[in-house]
């Protein structure tokens, strides 16, 4: 139960840092990117695999590298 709201708590996160990243790329860019959606889901996706797997090896009790 404790994961969940952990692992649920971080993807809220993750939800606003990738659109805080999304925002200054799109600043230092100039415009609207065309794709925005898909730069969303790589950041978002890259985000959550390597934050997901830095929790659960910790969790584990396991070394983060």
């Amino acid at each position: 139960m404790t994961e969940v709201v952990l692992f649920t708590i971080v993807a809220v996160g993750l939800y606003f840092f990738t659109d805080w990243a999304l925002r200054a790329i799109e600043q230092s860019h100039g415009s609207p990117l065309p794709y925005r959606n898909v730069v969303f889901f790589v950041i978002i996706l890259i985000a959550a695999v390597v934050s997901f797997e830095i929790i659960q090896r910790l969790l584990q009790g396991g070394p983060l590298f």
